[in-house]
């Protein structure tokens, strides 16, 4: 992932116009777009420039993650899954623990908690994965892989033993040997 690079704060400038019609040569207020003059204080705009550097702070530690690409597909799927109910379940907790699930802001207007918003977005992304998965039936694809899996050690198996030279009641035990195996590591896995 590229990041698109910002001139150094001292060479930005505010951008918007002065009475004169000449560009504003101000310095914008930090994150911000804008002077102070020319609205770069607001509410409005602290709160666009807050959100636009944590956008960036995001994207600069997506940048260093080193990330591999997935490789099993639908095991990852799975793992998105288990996630997705974790994050809905802290977030129901962070509700539970609320006295009031709304509040009055500064100017008298009726708020609704940031957390019950997260608990509902948190439940909207548990479903939507959830539902792909049962949509795309998992649980049946991956059996489906065990089993080939299953099938391709057995084979090699059933061909070492060939090469081998091993017949009759020891081939048959070998097979028991390695069937009781690969009991023993879908049980544990």
């Amino acid at each position: 992932m590229q990041l698109t690079e910002q001139p150094p704060p001292h060479a930005r400038t505010c951008g918007a116009r002065r009475r004169d019609g000449g560009a504003c040569t101000n310095a914008p207020m930090n994150g911000g777009e804008r002077c102070r003059m020319h609205g770069g204080s607001s509410p409005q705009a602290k709160a666009a420039a807050e959100r636009r550097q944590l956008e960036t702070e995001a994207r600069a530690m997506l940048a260093e993650l080193d990330v591999d690409p997935v490789s099993d597909p639908l095991a990852a799927l799975l793992k998105l899954g288990g996630q997705a109910l974790a994050w809905q379940e802290a977030a129901a907790r962070l509700v539970n623990e609320l006295q009031d699930v709304r509040y009055r802001a500064a100017n008298g207007t009726e708020q609704l908690r940031a957390e019950v918003a997260l608990f509902e977005r948190a439940t909207d992304r548990a479903c939507s994965v959830l539902a792909t998965i049962a949509r795309l039936n998992i649980d049946e694809r991956l059996m489906a892989v065990s089993e080939r899996q299953a099938e391709a050690v057995i084979g090699a198996v059933e061909a070492a033993l060939v090469a081998a030279g091993v017949t009759g009641d020891l081939a048959t035990e070998g097979r028991r040997a390695a069937a009781r195996h690969l009991r023993l590591v879908k049980a544990v896995g």
